[in-house]
């Protein structure tokens, strides 16, 4: 009983240790929202300027301890949204990494002192080379801070941690700012959910967003003329293996003026009785949904949620019949 006892009191003063910590880092950052300036603006407009002038600027980010993490993800958070960026380790950087910079950069420096001696020994050697310097502190008094282009505050009136020591609301503080900056230099390009794609091919956004229909639909499709005796067209479907036949006015015609599903056969049969004498041009679906190559294989998966179906024609723009898919071509491609 004892010890049920004792596991519960740890169990509530760890949620409300883990509560304070909350309150404090989004404390941090609501103040940090409110302190958002023409600083800001300037390191915006500084980075977009440099990869106006030249294609070969970049932004590099560097940081040492808990701030090179966080300048690690701010480097691949704007990589990620259009910005070319890439983390340079301080430390490496005063041992041979520093030739990595050109004058064509901006260099972000995470310091929440400001006083970082590996930051401070590389920024007079790459502001020599003509590299811009934003610097990401806690300290607008600091050394960094004076030394750089543009000084964005990232100043926390406490740490989260209960000594007050271990990095806590002051990374998360910079961590948030880094994503604002990564934000607006997106919106501010015009980025767009495609852009997004290409640099994400392999996540499920990169599916939706790069595969189109021509990637996954079957180009092979069965079809039969409108006069050709319902038994012949279920040959037809059974062989073709999708489910469904298109129907053409004529056997060579490539232009569809319907389609017979395994739903129409079943309809047909509760209606008719015996299909042996009617023609599939008498029971097949008219007007067709259909689906242009060149779509998105997403759009064709809204299609098939709105329209309650599970295959869908592929057109070309003239309106030709170029294939066919069903909701199990989109399971295989993974776009669902």
């Amino acid at each position: 009983m004892s010890q049920t006892l004792n596991a519960d009191i740890r169990t509530t003063h760890a949620i409300v240790m883990g509560r304070r910590v909350l309150e404090i880092e989004a404390a941090a950052i609501s103040a940090l929202a409110l302190r958002l300036d023409d600083a800001f603006q300037h390191a915006v407009d500084l980075i977009l300027a440099m990869q106006n002038r030249t294609a070969q600027g970049r932004v590099i980010v560097s940081g040492l301890g808990k701030s090179g993490h966080i300048a690690r993800k701010i480097a691949a958070t704007l990589a990620s949204t259009g910005t070319p960026a890439y983390f340079v380790h301080a430390a490496e950087a005063v041992h041979g990494d520093l030739g990595m910079i050109t004058h064509d950069d901006v260099l972000i420096a995470l310091s929440n002192s400001g006083e970082n001696e590996e930051l401070l020994t590389i920024v007079p050697l790459v502001k020599r080379q003509g590299g811009r310097l934003i610097a990401i502190t806690g300290n607008a008094a600091s050394t960094l801070a004076l030394a750089a282009d543009v000084h964005l505050d990232a100043r926390v009136d406490q740490e989260a941690c209960p000594l007050n020591l271990a990095p806590t609301a002051s990374t998360t503080a910079a961590l948030a700012l880094g994503d604002a900056l990564a934000v607006a230099l997106l919106d501010a390009r015009g980025f767009r959910a495609e852009d997004f794609a290409r640099s994400h091919p392999g996540g499920a956004l990169g599916r939706k967003l790069l595969t189109h229909v021509s990637d996954v639909m079957q180009p092979d499709v069965p079809h039969v003329p409108s006069n050709m005796p319902v038994p012949a067209a279920l040959a037809v479907m059974t062989q073709g293996g999708m489910g469904m036949v298109v129907v053409t006015t004529t056997i060579d015609s490539n232009t569809p003026v319907g389609i017979f599903t395994d739903g129409d056969l079943r309809r047909a049969m509760a209606k008719l009785g015996d299909l042996r004498q009617v023609t599939v041009g008498e029971v097949m679906t008219t007007q067709p949904h259909s689906i242009e190559t060149k779509r998105l294989a997403v759009e064709a998966v809204e299609m098939m949620e709105m329209y309650k179906i599970n295959q869908l024609l592929v057109i070309d723009e003239q309106g030709v019949l170029r294939g066919a898919l069903n909701m199990h071509d989109l399971f295989r491609a993974k776009v669902v």
